[in-house]
């Protein structure tokens, strides 16, 4: 049984709060680094009509060449403030040392993505290798999502889709900022 007054075993030279330098391999994402949020348009044909969310997405990493993802997004009404959670999602990106990217992204509503690309001059484009799907999860066969960072503080970001007998497109879109 897990003992909260053992301590854990931990060099004294790397705490779990200590922020480790980044490895090598994270260069061409180091800007990616942080939380970012923000606010962004959707639409799909499945879709009765557009919709406008917000959206906070985490990069992290402890060290390793690979960035831990996440992402939470919020539907928004014509006020702006938030009706209801939409998506969320979280994974892995492995950076290789030839600049490519290969992704792990994983969402609740039953879908795992394996996604390759790459990330050169500010810019991650990743696009589907596979999909695998739990018996009830929507139809989903492709994605391709682009990150780019415009300037220091912005990162904009699209997502194309092809899903439930619809083929690859738009499907998402936002600016985000960095948070202090």
């Amino acid at each position: 049984m897990f003992d909260p007054a053992h301590k854990l075993p931990y060099p004294d030279a790397l705490r779990p709060d200590d922020a480790p330098a980044p490895h090598a391999l994270l260069a061409p994402v180091i800007g990616l680094l942080g939380t970012w949020a923000g606010r962004g348009r959707g639409g799909y044909p499945t879709l009765d009509e557009e919709f406008t969310y917000a959206q906070e997405v985490t990069f992290s990493h402890d060290g390793r060449p690979f960035l831990h993802y996440e992402a939470r997004a919020w539907l928004l009404g014509a006020d702006g403030t938030p009706l209801r959670p939409s998506a969320r999602e979280s994974g892995w990106w492995r950076l290789q040392p030839d600049g490519r990217v290969e992704a792990l992204i994983t969402q609740p509503t039953g879908i795992a993505e394996i996604l390759v690309g790459s990330a050169d001059a500010g810019t991650v484009d990743l696009s589907t290798h596979e999909v695998a799907l739990t018996p009830t999860a929507k139809e989903v066969n492709a994605t391709r999502r682009r990150y780019t960072v415009t300037d220091e503080d912005t990162l904009d970001f699209v997502h194309d889709l092809a899903a439930v007998g619809q083929p690859l497109q738009h499907h998402l879109s936002a600016r985000l900022r960095r948070k202090p």
